[in-house]
């Protein structure tokens, strides 16, 4: 079981920019899902963000064309690239990285109800 080490959240101001980093090594999966999942208190926890092997992408619609997500295979390290920050994006973002083959179902979905395999998380703050 790979467990992620999540940096980079902090406090901004609407319309800034943060990167999120998690460190995900040790995972020796051939195929893989990997992503940002976000949890609001008193709100639903959502997936954010996702990249499969083949480098392939999927947004939540509440962030597409804000944010970027991406890998550096080298560092074993995951990326989330956040512009354009909004109140609403307040919240503790996690990452996951978990096995992943072509009948499972849609990446975005596994990583938001992911619980054991993803990491302490970092708290993204975004005032007004």
């Amino acid at each position: 079981q790979v467990q992620p080490v999540e940096s980079g959240g902090g406090s901004v101001q609407a319309g800034g920019s943060l990167r999120l980093s998690c460190a995900a090594s040790g995972y020796t999966y051939n195929t893989f899902c990997m992503g940002w999942l976000r949890q609001a208190p008193g709100k639903e926890r959502e997936g954010v963000a996702t990249i499969i092997s083949d480098g392939s992408t999927v947004y939540a619609d509440s962030v597409k064309g804000r944010f970027t997500i991406s890998q550096d295979n080298a560092k074993n390290t995951l990326y989330l690239q956040m512009n354009s920050l909004k109140p609403e994006d307040t919240a503790m973002y996690y990452c996951a990285v978990l096995p992943y083959g072509d009948f499972d179902p849609p990446c975005l979905f596994l990583i938001r109800a992911v619980s054991n395999s993803r990491g302490q998380g970092t708290q993204v703050t975004v005032s007004s």
